[in-house]
């Protein structure tokens, strides 16, 4: 049965060759120190304290001394396989192991089968010779492994001519001194399946197992040996051996730190109450259609709020999670481990309709988002959506971001320039608005001159001198005024602008190591804040008189130019008729006229400034321009470099070409804006040879037949727009980025090199290619839902199975499939089985495990192959022997 405690396999320390007390005395000539039960409670001590979790007991030909070890260390909760070890006819040593189920009786049975008639001889070879004892162990349901294969006496691997017992097809496992590496050469070639005399169809399991005879042997290295189980219990043991490669260790893997989801709990809708523990590995959620798997992937998705590639992957999954959490107000909770984060632990809630809360491991709501603070590299592909990805050129070439550590960098920084770029746009149509604006007003100024003389001409400048300077005199007093407010901002300016020492208070500083210093700093800045204080104090005191005598010498001058005025209504009248006008209203007229030149001749002096302005706007806009062009030409050239690196990774498999400013969506979508210009007019921009923005601005600056002579196929009629678009419009075009393009191709052939390009593959192929790229590394985990729908299955067991089995100790994968290649030959840590219970889904602890649990492994093959009964007709059908 299912270890509900345990949902998925990891590696269990194991020490498979561990000796009761006597063996000391029996084969190594000294006594133990202790009686059996002390030294059976400090063996349990010392595996305890090494984290060794399952003991292979294996005394020479004898199993009764055993027992009390056996008892003490499964009472510890250490599993224990019974078993001894034994010599055969050739002298050659063998441990055997049975199930932890097997009593004391049941093994001197087998040792008696195994032709060990008299338990005195416990070091005499048994009667049966290598191929029949390995043949009669495992009749018995029991495990053998070759002892020692390279000790001088009694290995196997020293004996003489002993190939037929290496190559034996029951005997799985060998047991060596430390690494393959540091054995002599002749014994790495025949355990690296090197030596052709001793070639096996299958590669032997290598292990550590060397006697322990005391309590501090279990610290040495050698002696102990990883296996890969759900539950520590025989039948997965045995089953590990199986597939060796996946699953026995000598000694544990050095793993990469990885971003990992640690579980998984969605509580209320469809899966009322689902909580599954995965695997840091490989994950594999299978089940019937319509049980729920997609539902599973898009829950996990919607609480990491991790986007869709596109819009039709966007809609069926808001649909999958509205009908199974929005009814019910369900939410998911996710907790996880990210390596963006110092692989701390956090766990993120989602409830249907709110956004996503990330709770840090104090238990404290944390405000960093789980996409892109915890997980901001995290892949999760629903059905299909990597074919909607392929159709999408911009989002697949993001695809490839993470290949180039300096793009997140780049991007803030060009970001940025761009930013400060669409300001200054902003900022020269204003000046130039303000030019235009003047410019028209100085533009009026020769008319209002050359009316003023038609006045002169008639004498009245002589009757009427002090009109002019009144009107300048007018103007005099808003000049008084705003003199005074700028002096007042000023003040406020460097009042608000005074030190603020909260910073440097005695609650942020006093855990600080230089302490004296920073309070020393804000004694100053203290200091300095009460000396301006003071002198802002007296600034005000002069100012203040100031402004109230400015005002009253403003008040006066207003009522005398109201005086004055009507004095000079009196003297209007009395001027002569002028064109059928009387003197009042020439008079008035000619007034008006040079209140009008007085208000024009300022803007001359302002027409300066706003140019100065343009001109240093221009200046800023020109290194603006160019620090875009240098950023964008280092990313060309980071992508260019992580390109190469990524086709000697690909070789033989894709091959991916950079075509700089080839990626146009944001610059056709700009010409097709223009009137006039519609989508057949802006074909060219899709397909144009070296089009970049700077050389389309440079075209359009030299008009409508440099535009043609480009030979991008620019249309005369677009080429007429383009010439006359204005300031603004170019400022619009000159802020526009084109990426550079990542063209990939797939080989098509597995003989040849032989490449095709994504747009002219079959949906299956460029499924196939995308998955490369999918498959390289990254911390964060990749999440797909049936991968398979698109891939045949020779590609998945070929190709795609072999890159998960390297790439999983360095990277998490979770996989809802229909494909048996997946979870089985991909060795999948933890498998959960979707099922359907009143019209709700479930996945019990009970179908969670891996391969190696009979429930798991009948449902799988239920699910996924059809049953038992079916894979076996097939499996006879192919003729395929185990």
């Amino acid at each position: 049965m299912t270890d509900h405690l345990h949902t998925f396999a990891r590696f269990w320390k194991c020490a498979l060759q561990v000796n009761p007390s006597s063996y000391s005395s029996n084969y190594r000539g000294h006594e133990q120190s202790t009686n059996p039960i002390e030294y059976a409670k400090a063996l349990r001590d010392a595996c305890l304290d090494q984290g060794v979790r399952i003991v292979g007991l294996a005394d020479h030909g004898y199993v009764h001394d055993s027992e009390i070890l056996r008892e003490v260390l499964t009472s510890a909760g250490i599993t224990v396989f019974p078993g001894f070890e034994v010599a055969s006819t050739e002298r050659v040593h063998w441990v055997c192991l049975f199930s932890e189920e097997t009593s004391e009786t049941e093994l001197e049975r087998y040792l008696g089968s195994l032709g060990f008639r008299n338990p005195r001889n416990r070091v005499g070879p048994s009667t049966l010779g290598g191929n029949a004892l390995l043949a009669e162990v495992e009749a018995l349901g029991g495990f053998c492994y070759a002892a020692h294969v390279t000790a001088p006496q009694n290995g196997l691997l020293t004996k003489g001519s002993l190939q037929h017992l290496w190559n034996d097809t029951s005997l799985r496992a060998a047991q060596i001194p430390g690494s393959a590496k540091e054995l002599p050469q002749k014994y790495k070639n025949i355990v690296l399946n090197n030596n052709p005399d001793y070639k096996r169809d299958r590669k032997i399991a290598l292990i550590n197992a060397k006697d322990v005879a005391s309590p501090e042997d279990i610290n040495n290295p050698s002696t102990c040996c990883y296996i890969k189980m759900t539950s520590p219990c025989f039948s997965s043991f045995v089953m590990a051996f199986k597939d060796a490669e996946s699953r026995v260790r000598i000694s544990p893997q050095e793993e990469k730190p990885y971003s990992q989801i640690i579980d998984l709990k969605i509580e209320g809708g469809y899966f009322t109450d689902l909580s599954a523990n995965i695997s840091q590995h490989l994950n594999t959620i299978i089940g019937g259609r319509g049980t729920g798997k997609s539902t599973i992937l898009e829950c996990l998705r919607y609480a990491l709020n991790v986007p869709h590639k596109g819009p039709e992957a966007s809609s069926q999954g808001d649909q999958i999670v509205r009908e199974n959490l929005g009814g019910s107000g369900g939410r998911v909770k996710v907790r996880l481990r990210s390596a963006a984060n110092h692989s701390e632990e956090y766990t993120v809630i989602r409830r249907f309709g709110e956004m996503p809360r990330v709770i840090d491991k104090s238990g404290n709501e944390s405000h960093l988002d789980p996409n892109k603070d915890l997980v901001p590299q995290i892949e999760i592909y629903g059905q299909n959506e990597i074919h909607e990805l392929v159709r999408d050129r911009e989002a697949l070439s993001q695809v490839l971001d993470r290949f180039y550590p300096e793009i997140d960098s780049q991007k803030r920084q060009l970001k940025e320039a761009y930013r400060k770029l669409r300001e200054n746009s902003d900022q020269l149509k204003k000046a130039h608005s303000q030019q235009d604006l003047i410019e028209a007003k100085i533009a009026d100024l020769p008319r209002l001159e050359e009316r003023a003389k038609q006045f002169q001409e008639h004498g009245l400048e002589a009757k009427l001198k002090i009109v002019p300077l009144l009107e300048k005199e007018r103007l005099l007093g808003p000049r008084i005024e705003e003199q005074m407010r700028r002096i007042q901002m000023a003040v406020q300016g460097l009042t608000e602008a005074l030190p603020d020492l909260v910073f440097l208070s005695d609650a942020a500083i006093d855990s600080l190591p230089h302490v004296d210093l920073l309070k020393h700093a804000r004694t100053e800045l203290a200091n300095l804040n009460l000396s301006l204080r003071q002198k802002i104090s007296e600034i005000e005191g002069i100012i203040e008189p100031t402004q109230s005598s400015l005002l009253s010498i403003i008040e006066k001058l207003n009522a005398e130019l109201r005086k004055t005025e009507t004095t000079l209504v009196a003297e209007f009248a009395k001027l002569p008729s002028i064109a059928g006008k009387t003197g009042g209203q020439v008079g008035k007229e000619y007034q008006q006229l040079l209140r009008a030149m007085e208000g024009v001749k300022p803007e001359r002096a302002k027409l300066r400034t706003v140019k100065d302005l343009i001109t240093g706007l221009y200046q800023e806009r020109l290194n603006l321009l160019g620090e875009i062009s240098d950023l964008r030409s280092e990313r060309t050239l980071v992508k260019q470099k992580a390109v190469k690196k990524l086709n000697k990774r690909l070789e033989k498999k894709l091959r991916i070409t950079l075509k700089a400013d080839n990626l146009r969506r944001n610059l056709l979508d700009f010409i097709q804006g223009l009137e006039g210009i519609g989508p057949k007019k802006s074909q060219w921009v899709s397909v144009a040879e070296g089009l970049t923005v700077m050389g389309l601005v440079a075209a359009i600056g030299e008009g409508k037949e440099a535009l043609v002579g480009k030979k991008w196929g620019v249309s005369p009629s677009a080429a007429d727009t383009l010439a006359k678009l204005d300031r603004c419009a170019i400022y619009e075009l000159e802020g526009i980025d084109l990426n550079d393009e990542l063209v990939i191709e797939l080989n098509i052939s597995h003989t040849r090199e032989r490449y095709r390009p994504l747009d002219r593959l079959s949906t299956g192929q460029q499924c196939t290619a995308i998955l490369h790229l999918l498959l390289l590394e990254n911390r964060d985990p990749l999440i797909m839902d049936q991968p398979e729908d698109n891939l045949d299955n020779a590609f998945i067991a070929e190709r795609i199975v072999d890159e998960l089995r390297k790439a999983k100790t360095e990277r998490q994968f979770l996989f809802a499939t229909h494909n048996a290649n997946i979870p089985v030959f991909g060795d999948a840590e933890w498998i959960g089985v979707c099922e359907v219970s009143e019209d709700h889904g479930e996945m019990p602890a009970s179908a969670q495990g891996s391969i190696d649990i009979p429930e798991i492994r009948d449902k799988v093959a239920n699910i996924l192959e059809g049953g038992k009964e079916a894979f076996m007709q097939r499996k006879e059908k192919y003729g395929f022997d185990y």
